[in-house]
């Protein structure tokens, strides 16, 4: 198990916008913190996209959650790893594309990523939420961008506790093959809800295809 803490790469103007898409989360989600139990589950459902449900509000009403969707989170550790890796990974591709870009790529990265999800279990009656595929876009489009950056990570295995400095390709490389691991797993075992795996793969794909548009 690894926890990315920090990379190697410097970034050319200050990260407006990441920063801006992490407070935005933070205060939705201290948002929810003050919802009941009954509210907060209306809220994730509303704001959510739910595959088997997408059509229900016709058009426009379903485009709404693609968006809103990106800045809800079901706990605290899914709101904080997404924006630890938001925040070493965007500030980045923030400084590559531009603010202006920066912003369509990080929300067609997560609507496409949902797209993905959709696609692969179109009957599921459970919220996409969250901003890691529009992260996993982040990732993708860093793996790229800064091959022979070196992330330094938080690494775990029984007794081997340490922080060493791992080359990005390597990091992503490994991050996007458990990916498509667990989603496998996911379909061959019929695993409902839990992680949307083909979010974070079509996410991580299509930042690679958007760093190129």
């Amino acid at each position: 198990m690894f926890i990315p803490l920090k990379d190697s790469s410097f970034r050319l103007s200050p990260p407006y916008i990441t920063f801006a898409i992490i407070l935005i989360n933070v205060c939705v989600f201290i948002y929810q913190s003050t919802l009941s139990p009954e509210a907060l589950k209306s809220w994730i459902y509303s704001g959510g996209v739910v595959a088997n449900q997408l059509f229900n509000n016709g058009f426009p009403g379903f485009v709404k959650p693609f968006i809103s969707s990106l800045f809800i989170h079901s706990g605290f550790l899914h709101l904080a790893g997404n924006m630890l890796y938001l925040w070493i990974f965007g500030d980045n591709i923030e400084s590559t594309l531009g603010h202006g870009k920066f912003i369509l790529f990080y929300l067609c990265a997560g609507i496409i990523a949902t797209l993905c999800q959709i696609i692969i279990q179109p009957q599921a009656d459970t919220p996409i939420i969250g901003a890691s595929g529009a992260i996993s876009g982040i990732l993708g489009a860093y793996l790229i961008r800064y091959p022979r950056a070196r992330i330094q990570i938080f690494i775990w295995l029984i007794l081997i506790i340490k922080r060493v400095w791992v080359p990005a390709a390597y990091v992503l490389g490994f991050w996007f093959l458990l990916q498509i691991c667990n989603g496998l797993g996911a379909l061959t075992f019929q695993q409902p809800g839990g992680v949307a795996w083909f979010a974070h793969i079509g996410g991580f794909l299509a930042g690679i295809a958007l760093l190129f548009t």
